[in-house]
């Protein structure tokens, strides 16, 4: 009779989850730095960790439902923009996948935690708002929502990746990597 062994994890309060990301990257080390995008950055090991950024979740049906969505997967649908990419979701995670190799290759760190450093250094704080009426209009500064510094962040760094990757030499995963890193450091290299 043949016994199986099974393996533990170290704390038995402390469930283990293996999943990770593309089977390499996990999510149980990342951290959200920023105490008020926490709730609307999607990394939690229990909650949003997958092998790959393509749940098929219904995330437009309800108001804030997306910002239950995986951050990666985020990153993802962001890339689907402009007539000629929608829809094409399969060559989007391809080129996460990519991005995701390079930046562990260039920086020797996590990519998840790369791309919520980006997100949280990205996005804005402040913005303009139009106050008045009957014609005479001006410009109010206002707080910005943590779910709208999100989404900015993602828009603006995925929109920066395709304009640097339009007529160059260099690849769309390779700007979105090096756009990633520098949002990350918090650099303006271009």
């Amino acid at each position: 009779m043949a016994t199986a062994v099974v393996a533990q994890s170290q704390d038995p309060s402390q469930p283990h989850y293996d999943v990770k990301l593309f089977n390499r990257w996990t999510f149980e080390d990342v951290q959200v730095n920023d105490i008020s995008l926490s709730d609307y950055i999607g990394v939690q090991a229990a909650k949003h960790a997958t092998y790959v950024p393509h749940t098929a979740g219904r995330y437009s049906v309800k108001r804030f439902r997306k910002a239950q969505c995986p951050i990666v997967e985020r990153l993802t649908n962001s890339l689907m923009m402009h007539g000629r990419n929608n829809g094409k979701k399969l060559m989007a995670v391809r080129i996460v996948k990519h991005a995701m190799e390079i930046i562990h290759l260039l920086t020797d760190q996590n990519p998840i935690q790369v791309i919520v450093d980006a997100v949280i250094n990205s996005g804005p704080r402040e913005d303009a708002t139009r106050i008045g009426s009957a014609g005479v209009v001006r410009r109010q500064a206002v707080d910005i929502s943590p779910l709208r510094r999100v989404n900015q962040a993602i828009y603006l760094i995925t929109t920066g990746a395709r304009e640097s990757a339009f007529r160059n030499i260099k690849t769309i995963a390779e700007c979105l990597a090096d756009e990633l890193i520098n949002a990350a450091k918090g650099s303006s290299n271009r």
